[in-house]
């Protein structure tokens, strides 16, 4: 079962230089402090990982996105992102003008061999105390 929630829940792949990256940027530019954060890894990013292969029949690794009842995955759950987070990051979601699966090959290249460009963690991320309150687990 899915998170029900009415601020954005950012899963990510916590082992993933790029991914964490991603997720700290996020917070960075998250001036009203909307977003959640999990890692995949984590017992609640195992049951997104479970739910979304029972409805899908795949399991996402690297980014998905759970917001107001919805899932977004691969590229949509980077570009819904940007849209939340407002500002200059809205210019970004002009990457809806090229088609899903356009946009979800060149995600899924760079998923492919983000731990080969980007490098890989040994653990999670742990956040600091400041932050804590903002990850499910």
């Amino acid at each position: 079962m899915l998170p029900d929630s009415e601020r954005p829940i950012l899963f990510f792949d916590g082992l993933c230089n790029l991914c964490n990256q991603f997720v700290q940027v996020v917070i960075k530019h998250d001036k009203r402090a909307v977003f959640r954060f999990s890692s995949l890894q984590s017992a609640t990013g195992q049951l997104v990982q479970q739910h979304l292969l029972n409805e899908q029949g795949k399991v996402p690794d690297s980014l998905v996105l759970v917001y107001k009842g919805r899932v977004y995955v691969k590229s949509d759950a980077a570009l819904k992102t940007a849209s939340i987070l407002k500002g200059a990051y809205t210019l970004l979601t002009v990457g809806y003008v090229f088609p899903r699966t356009f946009r979800d090959a060149i995600y899924d290249m760079i998923a492919r061999y983000r731990y080969k460009w980007f490098g890989k963690r040994d653990s999670c991320m742990i956040p600091t105390p400041e932050l804590q309150s903002r990850f499910l687990d």
